[in-house]
């Protein structure tokens, strides 16, 4: 066994090539540090810059880590200066804890998940929710690396880490909750996930690649996360597979946003932060981009870079360049092969986010996951013609966001009421003075109320309206058939005692759209009157879109968890199901959350065009039991959706059932 600390990374080189087991290698490190312990800190550096290199398993570098850490802090009178700061840090009661400690009295760190550039990964059980009996009582602890910790700014990186990452929230990207310390240990909490790194699966002996079909969802995720992030001025700055998570319900997840830095988008100022968490150093050179290694501005592209990188490998089980840095690899003139799994049009969408240069790479994920997926040559156009007008809409293949949440629960509630079946008629004649009444007293103003105003609304029928009532003033929204026209509800709606002022926002629909009114209306009723806590809205205010055009949806969801359904109803007599679909099942939604989904370009307008139809669905839990087709005639649809819904509110409540609708209108581009 060599006792020289010149030939401890001989030691780690056998380990990694199989010449050591795991106990062995530990063994090995326990008989130098009785040998040698006052140098531990040369140890620890070796074991560091070994690691660095070439990445050990992460409970073997954890182990290995802890065991030197802990040999430093017991060395007594040692004058050493090495030593001396490793003891500094860990002095007294801040003693490096591991696997079997507890941070702060509260979080047992169990398990190591996994070591990266700035920290170690712990599962915990968080103390106070076991007290709490709740059912998920783990958490993910990461605790900085000890070079971090000891830099003067490491609560710093932390502190803007959790701050950074919090504001992403995306059902893509890991969920953080806070930043804290205990003694000298800086730490960051954050969801538990049950699953493996995509480098696991990556480095699995004898992969050599997966087929195009599986590795899309994957590829999807992850650019769906950069994406978002892209949105948020934020560049992720060392996205590599080791940060990207698969969980075992067939989640994508990045983490570790401790270096993401903020780029300035075009139009706005420049917001400079007093610390950047990049001055720490930690960027892995087989993804970063060229511009990365020769120390440019952050910009998106450099995430595409690494993004493709990543694809590549997903679908090859090979990094394009070997793992030679982007630098290097570009002196050497080196040129990837095509993925034989991969087809030409793919392929050029994926050598265009591998260029050396920024000014040729893919400019947005967005673009990159529209081509690698073939949207734009393999859209499915469904069309409709009414009253000599063409509406329709292009969906494309392949993407969605996926939400996490979970299953939503409620108390027992009667079902919803069925819409009153009372004919629209005028009210009754104000009451006049009684005649006994002085000469100087004034007949007093009947009170206006929704009570007076619900029975006749409901009784429109091929509607779905909603009121507000202000003193006198009478508001009415939503649709309404053209045939029943506004002028005659109007009419009605002004003889309703106590009626002084009366306003109206109605869009007229086609009867073509009675069925869906019928079926949905009393819940897209209660939704408004309640604040419309669930919403659905296009990104044009005016509600027109012009061929070519993405359908881009804002969504709200209310304050439950939540299953949303997103549906396209055609003049034809056919629905188109945006969301979910067979390309995307996972509809599931946290409480109160506000999403985006199409600005991937998932939905495009094209022929043929006019005005159509889109509704929100939000059930407390899933609305089928499997997922429907992609098309389908809407009476069947419907039949089924009614059937659903008084299962739903006879177990959940009618208010836990939510709908929203926008009426869009199409119009070809001028060319």
């Amino acid at each position: 066994m060599p006792t020289r600390m010149s030939s401890f990374a001989h030691v780690i080189d056998s380990f990694r090539h199989g010449g050591l087991s795991p106990n062995e290698f530990i063994a090995h490190i326990d008989r130098v540090l009785a040998a040698n312990q006052s140098n531990s800190a040369r140890l620890l550096e070796i074991l560091t810059e070994e690691h660095t290199k070439i990445p050990l398993p992460p409970d073997v570098y954890a182990e290995a880590h802890r065991r030197i850490e802990h040999s430093a802090e017991s060395v007594p009178g040692t004058t050493d200066d090495e030593t001396r700061a490793v003891n500094s840090s860990v002095a007294g009661s801040d003693r490096i804890k591991g696997v079997g400690d507890t941070l702060n009295g509260r979080f047992v760190l169990e398990e190591c998940l996994g070591v990266g550039g700035m920290g170690t990964v712990y599962k915990a059980l968080d103390l106070r929710k076991l007290e709490a009996s709740d059912r998920k009582p783990y958490i993910a602890i990461k605790v900085l690396n000890l070079q971090f910790r000891g830099h003067p700014k490491s609560l710093i990186a932390l502190q803007r880490e959790a701050k950074k990452a919090q504001t992403l929230a995306h059902p893509n990207i890991v969920t953080v909750y806070d930043f804290d310390r205990d003694g000298s240990m800086v730490y960051l909490t954050m969801e538990y996930m049950s699953g493996k790194p995509l480098s696991e699966i990556l480095r699995t002996t004898g992969f050599s690649g997966m087929p195009y079909a599986e590795a899309l969802p994957i590829i999807s995720g992850m650019g769906r996360a950069l994406a978002y992030a892209h949105e948020r001025g934020l560049v992720h700055c060392d996205f590599k597979p080791g940060n990207v998570f698969l969980t075992d319900s067939g989640h994508v997840k990045v983490i570790d946003f401790g270096i993401a830095r903020a780029f300035e988008k075009p139009g706005e100022e420049s917001d400079a932060t007093i610390f950047d968490a990049g001055s720490l150093g930690g960027m892995t050179p087989a993804y970063a981009s060229p511009e990365m290694l020769d120390h440019r501005e952050p910009d998106p592209r450099d995430d595409i870079y690494a993004l493709a990188c990543i694809t590549y490998e997903l679908l090859t089980g090979r990094h394009p360049f070997g793992r030679l840095s982007a630098t290097q690899a570009r002196s050497a003139g080196s040129k990837a092969p095509r993925p034989k799994n991969l087809g030409l049009r793919q392929w050029h969408a994926l050598r265009a986010a591998l260029s050396f240069d920024r000014e040729t790479r893919t400019p947005t994920v967005a673009r990159f996951l529209a081509e690698i997926s073939g949207e734009r040559q393999q859209r499915v156009s469904v069309g409709l013609v009414a009253s000599g007008v063409v509406v329709g809409v292009i969906l494309a293949a392949g993407l969605s966001y996926y939400w996490q949440s979970r299953t939503a629960g409620g108390e027992k509630l009667p079902p919803p009421v069925a819409p009153s079946a009372i004919a629209v008629a005028p009210s009754a004649t104000p009451v006049t003075p009684p005649a006994t009444l002085p000469p100087t007293a004034q007949p007093s103003e009947p009170a206006l109320s929704l009570a007076a105003v619900a029975p006749i609304l409901a009784g429109v029928s091929c509607s779905a309206l909603a009121a507000s009532v202000n003193d006198h003033a009478l508001k009415v929204q939503g649709f309404l058939s053209e045939r029943s026209g506004i002028a005659r509800l109007k009419d009605t709606l002004s003889k309703v005692p106590g009626v002084k002022a009366l306003s109206t926002d109605i869009q007229l629909v086609g009867d073509d759209k009675c069925g869906v009114l019928k079926q949905l209306a009393p819940y897209w009723t209660t939704n408004r009157q309640a604040g419309a806590a669930a919403s659905i809205r296009t990104r044009d205010a005016e509600l027109n879109l012009t061929e070519d055009d993405p359908l881009i949806l804002d969504i709200t969801t209310p304050g439950y968890n939540s299953y949303v359904s997103v549906d396209y109803y055609l003049v034809d007599g056919n629905v188109v199901h945006l969301l979910p679909n067979p390309d995307a099942k996972d509809n599931q939604a946290p409480p109160s959350h506000a999403l985006t989904i199409g600005s991937l370009g998932e939905w495009v307008i094209a022929k043929p065009l006019g005005t159509e139809l889109v509704v929100l669905l939000i059930t407390p839990a899933p609305l089928f039991d499997g997922i429907r087709p992609q098309s389908e005639t809407a009476s069947d649809y419907l039949g089924a959706v009614e059937q659903r819904l008084r299962q739903l509110a006879a177990k959940y409540g009618s208010e836990k059932i939510a709908v929203d609708l926008i009426q869009i209108t199409t119009k070809a581009r001028k060319h």
